[in-house]
């Protein structure tokens, strides 16, 4: 019989893995989100191929919706309501404002359902609950990667037919405006995540703000169209400055306004640090709840 006396006590370097509670609500597991890498390519891989398989076209839809979108978008609002868009030819910038709107949209949408839609899986294994909302920017971001692609294509065809826009320097801002929608959806994201394991009720709200904040972000028309008096509530949406400025680099047209981009970084920062705060409180108790 072995004598328990003689059994060596094991601290926590004598493991692979020690597991510790967060001292800090604003604690972000960046280290961790590193070693688990291999599982965040796994979730992009199942993000992506997942969405559209066994269907008949499958990855052509990325481009069938952007370009279904245009063509409503162009039908309705340029050909029938005859918004103005800054004397771009109408497809252009409907796309344009379809693309860059939809990296957003997409990336808040789904990571606003991260407890709700993973809780079989949180519920049986550890692993840093933030790589689940990681994985849904990266994986949206291929699918923005094509569907800008697609947008150059168009804009190529344009400029064949002799279509005059103005592309500058702002192009190279674009990494930082992808890096600033990406940080907007992930906040927005995970804070009304947090708020869903209780209040089921926000999953349906928030796909239809989604939609209604669309039409306050200059999408389908121009900040120049809209009363002086008004520009102020327009400007208000972070998205704005995003999207003028976004349009503004590639093809010349709308406004760009250093001060109104600094305010939608500086909003991009506090709804990372307030959804990372929630994140974390709520992260240790969800299982109870949702």
């Amino acid at each position: 019989m072995t004598d328990e006396r003689t059994i060596p006590a094991l601290d926590e370097h004598d493991w692979s893995l020690v597991i510790k509670p967060k001292r800090s609500l604003f604690a972000l597991p960046i280290a961790e989100l590193f070693r688990y890498k291999d599982l965040i390519a796994m979730f992009v891989r199942r993000d992506f191929v997942s969405v559209y398989k066994q269907t008949i076209l499958g990855p052509l839809w990325y481009l069938i919706q952007p370009l279904l979108t245009t063509i409503t978008f162009t039908v309705i609002f340029g050909n029938i309501a005859k918004l103005p868009t800054d004397g771009l030819p109408q497809f252009l910038f409907y796309m344009s404002g379809t693309v860059i709107w939809t990296y957003f949209a997409t990336c808040l949408t789904k990571t606003s359902t991260v407890f709700v839609d993973n809780m079989q899986l949180f519920g049986k294994v550890y692993f840093p609950r933030l790589t689940v909302p990681v994985s849904i920017l990266i994986s949206n971001l291929i699918t923005f990667g094509i569907q800008f692609v697609f947008f150059l294509g168009f804009m190529a065809y344009f400029a064949i037919r002799g279509t005059v826009f103005h592309p500058n320097w702002w192009i190279l801002f674009s990494p930082v405006l992808i890096f600033m929608m990406a940080g907007l959806g992930l906040g927005l994201g995970i804070l009304i995540s947090s708020m869903t394991t209780k209040y089921r009720d926000l999953r349906f709200l928030v796909a239809f703000g989604v939609s209604l904040l669309m039409y306050a972000t200059p999408v389908i028309y121009p900040v120049s169209s809209i009363p002086p008096q008004y520009q102020m509530l327009i400007k208000a949406n972070p998205m704005t400055p995003i999207v003028e400025t976004f349009r503004y680099g590639f093809l010349g047209a709308g406004t760009v306004n250093p001060l109104d981009l600094l305010y939608s970084f500086g909003f991009m920062v506090v709804i990372v640090i307030i959804g990372t705060v929630v994140f974390n409180r709520v992260e240790a108790t969800f299982m109870d709840t949702v």
